[in-house]
């Protein structure tokens, strides 16, 4: 195989369209740079990747191309947001040349140049991310095949974006990125499965927590191959609790290796048995250069982007939200307290993937009961104090007098979040609106909103269980936490239903922790639960 050539005339257009403007990683075979679009001026990821002679012209080079749009095609729409769209694929003079839409993250193998290693508890977040993506695309029958750090692209909150799907059996070699983190039977070329994609999760995990890959490159691809065949597993040291998942993927028998619930649970445990681990993480990426130039540029989000998670700065609001995943309480204020005062980024486990349950906080001995006692009126009606607010999205709510809207997102499949608060009041109501909620309220809080708010920085904890009750006679769950915001410790009340046909609300109340047992906030939680109004049971 030819090695990639990264040294190409930044003036002259890949495909008469596409211009090059700076490398940002590169691996044995293959070049990653940002780019733009010369007809539209719209970023993008370019990635040049070298192929066989057998496949560089005529019928097989538009096969490789054709391949790749549509395999990736496949899985990003299972996986808005979490995969990376690729909108061009083209051979020429002996490259596949690759153009994904800009991805607002790092590489992280240049994550791993510049910072060596990372904690254990950082590694299994990112490892999570990249199982749910490979759950997801599994169940559709596709293998990636060619995982490397050089197409996990880390985000600054922490989630993940995965590029590079339909490299695999785009061509007859094996492994064109990068021979070290391919699995023993691509190195034999033989037949590869999910299997060989557990490896390369394997290997990734290996390479953040030591600071290598598991198996070195020994500059020829087929003499590192070789030795990924046959030379045995170097013991992982700096591991910690993640070192018998990582040596339980990196088992030479693809059918002895560990399967995705197992790897699954065991990374969960790495996240629940020490969470304060984060706090002595390395720091999170900054883009540079013409990159940090093209973030600028461009901050279309996917739908699958917006759902909820962990805290990004100030200037996502006006697209960062909505659960548009499965929905439900995927959003309503900052991801680590529900506060309303920063919104969410991406960072909801992918369709199909099951993201970590958490067990209830082992602080916490007995739950606290749902606010129930309301001092509003049976109908519904407003109490003394508060002043009944008609949405223009079809909802109603009583607030307390003074309050208003502070913000409001939305997305275009009819998703939204509407923030209510007041000057000087540290109390916020989050309204959630979505349209594509999973079947479970209780899954929902547990597998796509908790393990966003354990990433975050806001020293997050979960009060008591997660309960299943119902809400105007539908299906509904509660849940409450306590986590830092801004330095304050807030709690935060939240109430998911469904409404049917895929459509759910979520209604999060956040109030100073310490105030928390106040009759006021008791009475303002309990009156907004009482008189909350969706659509037809506005009048009800």
């Amino acid at each position: 195989m030819a090695m990639g050539r990264a040294r190409v005339s930044t003036h002259e257009l890949i495909a008469g369209r596409y211009r090059l403007l700076e490398v940002v990683h590169r691996e044995t075979n293959r070049v990653s740079w940002s780019g733009e679009d010369a007809r539209t001026g719209r970023p993008c990821l370019i990635a040049q990747t070298a192929l066989p002679e057998e496949d560089r012209t005529g019928e097989a080079a538009r096969r490789t191309a054709g391949r790749v749009v549509r395999t990736c095609e496949t899985v990003q729409a299972l996986c808005p947001g979490r995969v990376a769209e690729v909108v061009d694929a083209v051979v020429t003079d002996g490259d596949l040349w690759t153009v994904t839409e800009w991805v607002d993250g790092v590489p992280l193998g240049e994550l791993l140049e510049r910072h060596g290693t990372f904690n254990y508890v950082r590694a299994a977040r990112i490892g999570l991310e990249m199982l749910a993506v490979l759950e997801t695309a599994h169940g559709q029958g596709v293998t990636h095949g060619e995982l490397s750090p050089g197409q996990v692209f880390v985000r600054e909150e922490g989630s993940v974006v995965v590029t590079g799907f339909g490299l695999a059996g785009a061509t007859l070699a094996p492994r064109l990125g990068a021979p070290s983190y391919a699995s023993p039977e691509q190195a034999r070329d033989e037949r590869i499965g999910p299997a060989a994609d557990l490896w390369s999760l394997g290997a990734i995990l290996y390479a953040m927590v030591e600071g290598r890959p598991p198996f070195r490159d020994r500059g020829r691809p087929e003499t590192t191959l070789r030795g990924v065949d046959r030379l045995p597993l170097r013991t992982p040291v700096r591991a910690g609790p993640l070192a018998q998942a990582v040596q339980g993927l990196l088992r030479k028998d693809s059918r002895a290796r560990l399967t995705r619930p197992v790897v699954r649970a065991a990374l969960t445990r790495v996240l629940t048995q020490d969470p304060d681990a984060a706090g002595r993480e390395v720091p999170r990426p900054r883009l540079r250069g013409a990159c940090a130039a093209a973030r600028q540029v461009s901050r279309e989000w996917s739908r699958r982007t917006m759902a909820a998670g962990t805290a990004l700065a100030v200037v996502t609001v006006t697209v960062a939200v909505l659960a548009a995943t499965h929905g439900l309480p995927g959003t309503g204020g900052d991801a680590a307290t529900g506060s309303g005062r920063r919104p969410p980024s991406p960072a909801a486990p992918p369709a199909g993937g099951s993201a970590p349950s958490s067990p209830a906080s082992p602080t916490s001995a007995s739950p606290p009961p749902s606010p129930s006692a309301s001092p509003s009126r049976p109908d519904g009606s407003v109490p003394a104090g508060f002043r009944r607010y008609d949405a223009p999205e079809g909802f109603s709510v009583a607030l307390p007098e003074g309050w208003r809207r502070l913000d409001t997102s939305r997305v275009p499949d009819g998703a939204y979040r509407v923030v209510f608060g007041a000057a000087g009041d540290p109390r916020t109501l989050a309204v959630t609106y979505s349209e594509r909620a999973g079947a479970d309220p209780v899954a929902v809080w547990r597998d796509d909103v908790e393990p966003g708010l354990r990433r975050s920085d806001g020293e997050y904890r979960r009060i008591g269980e997660i309960r299943a009750t119902t809400y105007r006679g539908r299906e509904a769950a509660d849940m409450e936490w306590v986590a830092r915001d801004d330095g304050d410790r807030v709690r935060t009340f939240g109430r998911g239903f469904l409404l049917g046909a895929g459509r759910s609300f979520s209604l999060r109340w956040t109030a100073p922790a310490d105030d928390w047992d106040a009759a006021a906030n008791e009475k303002a939680l309990a009156t907004v639960l009482a008189t909350f109004r969706e659509g037809a049971d506005r009048r009800a």
